[in-house]
């Protein structure tokens, strides 16, 4: 079978690997389709455990089962959790779920930007979703990143009274855009440096926009809300002027959601007196947990939230490479979906 080996984002090379063996309690899933998510083009995330097969927003077909394998067959048509939690530990107890080790030890192989891979017995048993025979492949790639925005807010504890500023118009941005207004926040803010991405915002849900570019982006946010900041602030970019941004915007009694972070070598200087003057939350939320995978195939499959008009590129695995290109670069692209069994 091909793969799309990772190396770095400029260096992307399609190779054969054998297709994976299973095992009696295992899976081989035929991919049909990956999206390539914008923690993919992270470097200083990815790069360090390279070369390695990306992508964890796979959709396929059951190709063929263990002899142990009962609850699913060939053919079903289904999404895969990369990551499962055991359900068990102290920290799925307390909700946790993303902080387990076995979460965070679990996967399937090679990787989604593969023509196969094989499902472990843990996410055979326990990260396996059917899709509904109306959903795409392509609509079930958004299960694991919506599933990822669904947790962020209830984390953040966002209410529909609430001003959301969202700092970063990427795919995660526009996601939590549609997650916030489906839910009904009554002032959405979209703020980004690039006005193709102000754009996206406004056409899928921002009440208003905010070029971030500049030294005066507080004083825009206030102009908009009526002298105040926003009660939630949403970081949806990993660069450090977002970042720092977040720190400014952030009403009294406010949240800022981390829900993408900066390289590690950057140091961020909370003003941590300020903050305890004004009980401020800061928060993270990193991936999804069963409950939150289960909620976003609801979602997709009462079509209660559009993400086919959020694809902007469907491209063959040997286009894998220009797929991080446009991620990476970030301008008019969106949700790129990769298509490893293309014809």
């Amino acid at each position: 079978m091909f793969v799309a080996m990772y190396h770095n984002n400029k260096d992307i090379r399609i190779q054969q690997m054998p297709k994976p063996e299973i095992g009696t309690d295992e899976i081989l899933l035929k991919v049909m389709a990956c999206g390539i998510c914008g923690s993919d083009v992270i470097e200083w995330y990815r790069a360090p455990k390279a070369p390695r097969v990306l992508g964890h927003e796979a959709t396929g077909i059951i190709e063929k089962t263990g002899e142990k394998v009962s609850q699913y067959k060939v053919g079903d048509r289904v999404f895969v959790s990369h990551h499962v939690p055991c359900n068990r530990c102290r920290y799925c107890l307390r909700g946790h779920h993303t902080a387990c080790e076995t979460l965070h030890t679990t996967n399937y192989y090679p990787g989604g930007l593969a023509q196969y891979i094989k499902v472990p017995r843990i996410n055979a048993e326990k990260g396996i979703y059917k899709l509904p025979s109306d959903m795409s492949f392509h609509e079930g790639t958004f299960v694991e990143p919506l599933a990822c925005t669904i947790r962020g807010q209830r984390l953040s504890g966002i209410q529909k009274e609430d001003t959301l500023l969202v700092i970063g118009s990427g795919i995660s941005g526009i996601l939590h855009i549609k997650l916030a207004k489906l839910k009904g926040v009554k002032r959405i803010i979209a703020a980004d440096i690039k006005p193709s991405r102000l754009k996206m915002a406004k056409r899928f849900g921002a009440h208003y926009t905010i070029n971030a570019e500049g030294k005066n982006f507080p004083e825009k946010l206030a102009e908009i809300n009526q002298g105040r900041e926003a009660d939630q602030v949403f970081v949806c970019t990993g660069a450090m002027k977002g970042t720092l941004a977040s720190l400014e915007c952030v009403e009294k009694g406010g949240t800022i959601l981390f829900f993408a972070v900066p390289d590690p070598k950057f140091r961020i200087p909370v003003p941590v007196t300020k903050f305890w003057r004004k009980e401020i939350t800061i928060r993270t939320s990193y991936g999804a947990a069963p409950q939150d995978l289960e909620e976003a195939l609801e979602i997709l499959a009462r079509k209660r939230i559009n993400v086919n008009d959020m694809i902007t590129h469907k491209l063959s695995l040997q286009e894998t490479a220009q797929g991080f290109r446009l991620v990476e670069k970030a301008d008019n692209s969106l949700k790129i979906i990769v298509e490893p069994n293309r014809n």
